[in-house]
């Protein structure tokens, strides 16, 4: 696990995600799984970030990285 600064998020109408930025997904704890609501979307899902990278995005998918704003220890 790796600690992330913080974030401040600045709200930009009609924002368009870079596509070599990765969406990486925000989680409220580590445990990834959560009660679905009515719309499809996991309890435990808050929203995604785009964080810039060198790699190719989906290296990032694949290692399935994603952050929590706190942790289950």
């Amino acid at each position: 696990m790796s600690l992330m600064p913080v974030i401040h998020f600045q709200p930009i109408e009609d924002y368009q995600e870079p596509k070599e930025d990765y969406q990486c997904p925000l989680y409220k704890t580590n445990i990834r799984a959560g009660i679905l609501n009515t719309t499809g979307q996991s309890t435990n899902y808050v929203l995604h970030v785009s964080l810039p990278t060198d790699e190719d995005p989906d290296l990032w998918v694949l290692m399935g990285t994603a952050m929590v704003t706190m942790t289950n220890d």
